[in-house]
């Protein structure tokens, strides 16, 4: 009977570990079921310890619980986050020596975010980290992570990122359309979200494109573009003769620098310049990951004191402008800006300086960050938003695509 009453304690436990790995991680929707059974579970559970064991029996029982759930719940977060990749990849059917129809394709390649909770993202980079042995968070601790990235989007709603590309792309086009050129074709591709851009690049080699443009969305080289990069060229190593060229990302374009001064001017309203605050916040990576990809970090910096630069020119106080961190590094967004208001600044621009659209860190984390600032209530403090559909923004882009275009 002993006997029976352990195996079934250990089986609840097990099964606690199990489902509440599930709770942590799965889509909205189920978390509610998964939370049903892990409440079940693990009250079955203590009713079965408390109610079958006694003395030196608990403390074993106790301890044998202990060690199945634990055991079941590393099982279950290991098994979360060897999870394939779902997003389809196309056949690529096109001959190596097919010379193509003689357009360029243009592969718009960005980091991407899915609109609605999906770990796979995340799941990926978690991968890639273990692979370069680069330390984060540990695995026992990652269904937590995954956790609170579904926690943003249950308060956000939803992420905007990706509808916003589908409209800078459009921009881009139509761009490209109005000047006379009806041939380039334009394919979106995430990082993060589907299509990936391996699957956009076999799309645009089974259309027939002779050459190929790679325009990278991002504000520096790291991780995610040599990623992405890497997905291409794997495809590309079956056309070695075609004619590639990569754009590079955005960190030294001066239209895109200037394209958040005028953004400032359009919500200066009637404060003087003088009086307004100016936060550019970067994403920031651990000091670990400046050894593997010094470039995010530097470039992030560059580009953002670049951007100052024309702040001042345009006449904002150099005082009243600032750089902050939203992870890993300092200062946070909190302290600049409650100096900005010791220096009697009047209202607060804050912009996601490093973010290409509309995101969970534009829409949740900085704003989060910044409302930690002990200032008066109700003090303006506006986010001026990621760079999105801006038609400086589309043209910094275009300029980096014409550029590498010319190339050919």
């Amino acid at each position: 009977m002993d006997i029976i009453r352990y195996i079934v304690l250990i089986l609840l436990s097990a099964l606690f570990g199990l489902y509440y790995v599930r709770f942590l991680t799965v889509h909205p929707l189920k978390m509610s079921h998964s939370l049903l059974v892990a409440t079940l579970v693990f009250t079955s559970g203590l009713l079965v310890l408390v109610t079958g064991f006694s003395g030196w029996q608990l403390w074993l029982a106790g301890g044998l619980s202990l060690l199945s759930a634990v055991a079941a719940y590393v099982w279950m977060a290991r098994r979360v986050l060897s999870r394939d990749d779902p997003r389809p990849v196309p056949d690529l059917v096109r001959a190596p020596g097919d010379p193509g129809k003689g357009h360029t394709a243009v592969i718009y390649f960005t980091h991407g975010e899915p609109e609605t909770y999906d770990p796979i993202g995340w799941i990926n980079q978690f991968r890639e980290f273990d692979e370069q042995k680069i330390a984060f968070v540990p695995l026992v601790a990652r269904p937590f992570f995954l956790n609170n990235l579904r926690k943003k989007y249950l308060k956000v709603g939803r992420s905007e990122h990706r509808s916003i590309h589908h409209k800078m792309i459009h921009s881009l086009e139509q761009a490209y359309r109005r000047e006379g050129d009806q041939s380039t074709r334009f394919y979106l591709s995430f990082l993060d979200d589907d299509p990936r851009p391996d699957a956009a690049t076999i799309q645009a080699l089974n259309d027939g494109a002779s050459r190929l443009v790679v325009a990278e969305v991002f504000l520096t080289d790291s991780n995610h573009t040599a990623e992405g990069k890497n997905q291409i060229q794997e495809v590309l190593a079956h056309f070695p003769a075609l004619p590639v060229q990569f754009t590079g990302p955005l960190h030294d374009s001066q239209m895109l620098q200037r394209m958040f001064v005028q953004r400032a001017a359009q919500h200066n309203g009637v404060v003087d310049k003088e009086k307004i605050g100016v936060l550019l916040v970067g994403h920031g990576q651990p000091d670990e990951w400046d050894r593997e990809w010094p470039t995010e970090t530097a470039q992030e910096i560059s580009f953002r004191m670049d951007v100052l630069k024309h702040f001042e020119a345009a006449g904002y106080r150099k005082e009243n402008m600032s750089l902050a961190w939203m992870e890993f590094k300092q200062p946070q967004p909190a302290e600049k800006i409650e100096q900005f208001v010791g220096n009697g600044v009047e209202k607060i621009f804050y912009f996601p300086a490093a973010i290409s659209a509309d995101s969970l860190h534009s829409q949740y984390d900085i704003p989060e960050l910044v409302e930690k600032a002990r200032v008066p209530a109700e003090y303006p403090m506006i986010n001026l938003g990621a760079w999105n559909d801006d038609p400086m923004v589309i043209q910094a882009i275009k300029e980096k695509l014409d550029r590498s275009m010319s190339q050919f």
